[in-house]
């Protein structure tokens, strides 16, 4: 027996319209969240950890070079500045296999994030480990907290998006990355 609303075309437009709406919604939020550390692309100063399954002589602790190269046994020096760890485990698997190993296992893990910088009206400005799930507010507390002159609205971050330096204002539930740079201007009140 069929459901009396699968029959009236008003009742299922209407189901039609709020799934579109839901779908929409989950969007907007999605838009709206910090970037996900999977997403997370790799940049100076970054520390990374290489793998191959079974090859003890392939591991290597590397950190990104100030051009965003790493070198790497068989491969020699390349680009991982602005691959996510999985980009650069899919590069290192398919060179690798290119002569050099039959089925390589890779695994990168990212050991040190490089440093993001906090300065202007705060009691200990400078550069600070970053740390996953950080906020402006954590990232104020590591640096000694606001001086009595900080305005804590109108915080400036500067932040490389697609090779660009872009500023913007954060507020203190907002998230930090890796390699911001905050600056904490003076109040005027």
């Amino acid at each position: 027996m069929k459901s009396a609303h699968l029959n009236n075309p008003f009742l299922r437009l209407k189901e039609l319209l709020a799934f579109a709406l839901i779908i929409s919604f989950s969007g907007f939020l999605s838009a709206a969240e910090p970037m996900s550390l999977s997403r997370y692309e790799l940049g100076s100063g970054d520390k990374i950890s290489i793998s191959v399954y079974g090859e003890e002589d392939m591991e290597k602790e590397l950190i990104l070079t100030d051009a965003g190269t790493i070198s790497y046994p068989f491969l020699g020096e390349f680009k991982a500045k602005g691959l996510t760890v999985g980009q650069l485990e899919a590069l290192i698997t398919k060179r690798l296999k290119q002569g050099y190993f039959i089925d390589p296992r890779v695994s990168v893990s990212i050991k040190e994030y490089r440093k993001f910088f906090v300065s202007g009206e705060v009691k200990s400005p400078g550069g600070f480990s970053f740390e996953p799930g950080l906020t402006l507010e954590k990232a104020v507390a590591l640096a000694g907290g606001f001086t009595q002159r900080a305005s804590k609205k109108g915080i400036m971050v500067t932040r490389e998006e697609n090779g660009k330096a872009i500023e913007r204002e954060l507020s203190l539930n907002d998230s930090v990355l890796p390699g911001d740079i905050i600056v904490i201007n003076e109040s005027f009140f």
